[in-house]
């Protein structure tokens, strides 16, 4: 029959704790990937910020064409330049870009009066990101 070693107690001290030491380690390991995910998350809803003015920018854009399909054919220049701040449909639309874009601002410009087309230019600034722009031309004619 074999004897089994006899365990002294200096090698059982020099164990002790090691489940602690191991537990501790889990709990570092867990806090970091805690810390990715507030991270992502983050990130993510700046993303998803960006996204929403984006879309905005370009729905207020595709409003202005509408509005002006929808109005006289001779009022068209009345949108270009600085004239859309004397016509009243224009300016409601440029304080809509204003109200609801941060740091909002547009401009239209008719590019060709005898064929109707028009570029529109919208800007907006976001903290941290800088500044942003939308740019689209269309075609209006009666």
């Amino acid at each position: 029959m074999k004897q089994l070693p006899i365990v002294s107690r200096r090698s059982r001290k020099s164990q002790q704790g090691i489940a602690l030491l191991e537990a501790l380690v889990g709990i570092l390991i867990f806090a970091f990937g805690v810390l990715g995910l507030v991270g992502l998350q983050a990130s993510m809803t700046r993303a998803q910020s960006s996204a929403k003015v984006r879309a905005d920018a370009a729905n207020l854009a595709s409003e202005l064409v509408g509005i002006m399909w929808s109005d006289a054919a001779a009022n068209l220049a009345s949108y270009g330049g600085n004239a859309c701040a004397s016509y009243a449909r224009c300016k409601d639309w440029q304080d809509k870009v204003v109200r609801e874009l941060p740091g909002g601002s547009s401009r239209v410009t008719i590019v060709d009066a005898t064929t109707g087309e028009v570029a529109i230019h919208i800007g907006w600034s976001v903290p941290n990101e800088g500044a942003h722009q939308y740019d689209t031309s269309a075609w209006v004619q009666p």
